[in-house]
């Protein structure tokens, strides 16, 4: 049966249609807005699994027929998801699998997949909507739903769903999702704006959400599924008030990371842990697994109780107190830049590494032709930062997810490519982990690109922070690590600088989170923000002066435009003798700008020269030591560059009349001539204007003008 709801969303229409498409998902939405379509489906198995969470699986992908475009590559379909397409998974997944029932333990899985894409409307937000929609409609227990919509700031006007050209002329890039009662996801990154910016471009989301969500429940009420009941997972009450009795007072003990490291702490819980499970027998399995669930239980009533009752952290910190925090930078010999910086028990080295216009990523987006990616951060998280054993495979959604948010922090601060025209590569290594690795990964990542001389706008430090909040009770909590960060209702994370935030992450786990206590947290994240750049800045306040000795030094010139083809030559051919011969690497820039990089002064001459030899243009007026490469009856062809040949005439050659060109030259001869006239590329030359000059300049006492070197360029700055 197909249904269909429309209404307006920051001046465009955004429909959604359920019944044509995709008939046999349990649920199947297509979103459009504009000419971009999402198709949403959203599946489970009949058969619940025996698990003990949710066995979701997100899948987002656009397809390149969407845009009118074929994939590159040799196979010409689509391949692995790209980074957006693992990001904007991410995103669904985010603010959905909060929302499923307690219990729930079917594979459900959702498709969102990019239909047609117009150059206006980027599909992720969305997806985030198609997807709730999907499964709101769908028999799958899912009874809040949710919708996401973009923020911008243009000229200090909020906009909702800005096109791709405003996303890259804002102030702000805010995504946020929510349901009717409470936004429930944040992703957004921004030009320093300030916390009270921020809230207002969040409050001012959540009432266009309200209108789409408004919307949904009109399409829902018109197929009106009938939802799958969930049985509540058992849970024996007497077994738990037994526990609570026996072994509360040692599992806080044990949860005590003020008097226990983190690892001696999660021993001393396992051996808890333990001793419940060898009183019960070993063939009552079932009581085993209600043991299970009361001890979990027992341990997160523990964590709040200590937290919202007797007002006490796991390790005793004030709720706004920042764990210690060292600051180390060049502790790599050979890197361009690199720090190690540690925050309690969360340790990320961080590395920076400077390098050419070839070493930049290609792109391959659904409407941007030949975009390159100029600062890339990437976030590895071996298994022995937390002390497990495993595999060590690619990065996985969680590594991206981080590496992205961190990037989104420092971007906006790396100079333009005009003022540094290198391309840039930050590492961070996670060596330990308890709590927020990311932000340590934004501290360790603008420490790394100082160390490397890269001038950047300003430092930048991120601040994990975290709330819990029970009826009327709450505490904000900066710095979260362990229990803090799985037991609490709120995970938030800002970086910026000591300006505004530069990048938000935001998931909140209930419906109670007024805009108020979003401030209060956003100002608390501030104050511990502006504390960790005090502490960065004691070991680095700005970028070194000088690029690391093993980067590759940057040398400037220009060339007429006209020129470049000459320089690149037939197939590359020339500019790849250069470099071959010289070692160094040469960009060339559509504006006539080429940048060459050494590691070494004199490959970098070299190389120069040889840049100039192959560019140089006459100029009317200047006089040139050239070689005779030609004698003819009319005169003598003079090369004053390499393949650039100008006209030497009979008449031009001496001061008197001669008979033959071969009684005054030969080929093979240096000559110093002068440019009279350059007529296409037709170039006028005169011997005699010199001699002339050379007998002005004796009798007036002074010395004739110079020739000018074959260098058709005046500029060669160093970076």
């Amino acid at each position: 049966m197909f249904e269909q709801v429309s209404l307006e969303v920051g001046g465009r229409k955004l429909t959604f249609e359920t019944g044509k498409m995709a008939r046999q998902a349990h649920g199947a939405v297509v979103a459009r807005y504009g000419d971009t379509m999402v198709l949403a489906t959203a599946c489970m198995d009949s058969k619940a699994t025996e698990k003990d969470f949710l066995p979701l699986t997100v899948d987002y992908r656009e397809f390149t027929y969407s845009a009118g475009k074929i994939p590159g590559g040799f196979f010409k379909r689509e391949g692995r998801p790209s980074e957006k397409e693992v990001l904007t998974s991410r995103l669904i997944d985010r603010p959905l699998r909060p929302l499923f029932p307690e219990g729930w333990s079917s594979e459900t899985q959702i498709v969102a997949s990019v239909l047609s894409a117009d150059p206006d409307n980027d599909p992720d937000v969305i997806g985030v909507t198609a997807a709730s929609a999907a499964l709101y409609i769908s028999k799958i227990p899912f009874t809040t739903p949710i919708a996401a919509v973009r923020i911008g700031s243009l000229e200090g006007k909020l906009v909702v769903n800005p096109s791709y050209a405003d996303q890259k002329v804002s102030a702000l890039n805010l995504i946020v999702a929510g349901s009717e009662e409470a936004i429930v996801m944040v992703e957004s990154g921004a030009l320093e704006v300030s916390e009270e910016q921020m809230v207002e471009a969040l409050d001012f989301a959540h009432t266009e959400i309200k209108k789409i969500i408004a919307a949904i429940k009109d399409l829902q009420r018109k197929v009106n599924p009938t939802k799958v009941a969930v049985t509540p997972p058992a849970f024996d009450e007497a077994l738990y008030k037994e526990l609570q009795t026996k072994y509360a007072d040692k599992l806080r003990d044990a949860l005590d990371t003020q008097k226990h490291p983190k690892i001696e702490s999660y021993g001393l819980v396992d051996e808890v842990k333990k001793a419940i499970m060898e009183g019960i027998p070993a063939e009552d399995a079932e009581k085993k697994k209600l043991a299970g669930r009361a001890f979990e239980r027992l341990r997160e009533r523990i964590f709040r109780d200590d937290m919202l009752l007797r007002r006490r952290r796991p390790d005793g910190r004030a709720f706004d107190q920042v764990r210690q925090i060292t600051c180390e930078i060049g502790v790599l010999p050979r890197a361009h830049g690199s720090a190690l910086f540690t925050r309690g028990e969360t340790q990320s080295l961080s590395t920076a590494t400077l390098g050419t216009k070839e070493d930049m990523q290609r792109l391959d987006l659904l409407f941007e032709k030949d975009t390159y990616k100029r600062f890339m951060l990437h976030y590895n998280f071996p298994p022995f930062s937390v002390g497990e054993v495993k595999f060590l495979r690619g990065p996985g959604r969680r590594e991206i997810g981080h590496g992205a948010l961190a990037e989104r922090a420092l971007a906006s601060l790396i100079p333009p490519v005009e003022d540094f025209p290198y391309a840039l590569r930050s590492v961070s290594d996670i060596l330990e982990s308890n709590g927020s690795s990311s932000m340590a990964t934004v501290c360790g990542g603008s420490l790394a690109l100082m160390d490397a001389g890269v001038p950047m706008k300003a430092a930048c430090a991120g601040i994990a922070m975290g709330l819990v909040i029970e009826d009327n009770k709450y505490a904000i909590l900066t710095d979260i690590a362990g229990a803090e960060d799985h037991y609490g209702d709120m995970d938030f994370k800002v970086a910026g600088t000591r300006q505004g935030i530069t990048a938000l992450q935001m998931d909140i786990k209930v419906g109670g989170v007024s805009i108020p206590m979003m401030r209060e947290a956003l100002a608390q994240a501030k104050k511990a923000r502006l504390e960790i750049l005090d502490i960065m800045d004691k070991t680095i306040s700005t970028a070194k002066p000088e690029i690391s000795h093993y980067a590759p030094h940057l040398f400037m010139l220009n060339i007429p435009t006209d020129k470049i083809r000459d320089l690149i030559g037939p197939g590359g051919k020339k500019i790849r003798s250069i470099v071959e011969s010289t070692g160094v690497k040469i960009d060339v820039m559509d504006d006539g700008k080429v940048h060459v990089f050494a590691s070494s002064g004199k490959s970098a001459e070299d190389a120069l020269r040889q840049i100039r030899e192959v560019t140089a243009t006459a100029e009317i007026g200047k006089t040139y030591l050239g070689t005779v490469v030609r004698i003819a009856e009319f005169g003598a062809f003079v090369e004053i560059f390499p393949g650039t040949d100008g006209l030497l005439h009979i008449s031009e050659i001496a001061e008197q009349r001669i008979k033959s060109v071969r009684d005054e030259l030969k080929e093979g001869d240096q000559i110093l001539v002068k440019v009279l006239a350059i007529e296409g590329n037709k170039i006028r030359l005169s011997r005699k204007a010199v001699l002339r000059d050379k007998q002005q300049a004796a009798a007036a006492g002074g010395a004739a003008p110079a020739a000018v070197p074959s260098s058709g360029s005046t500029e060669n700055s160093r970076q």
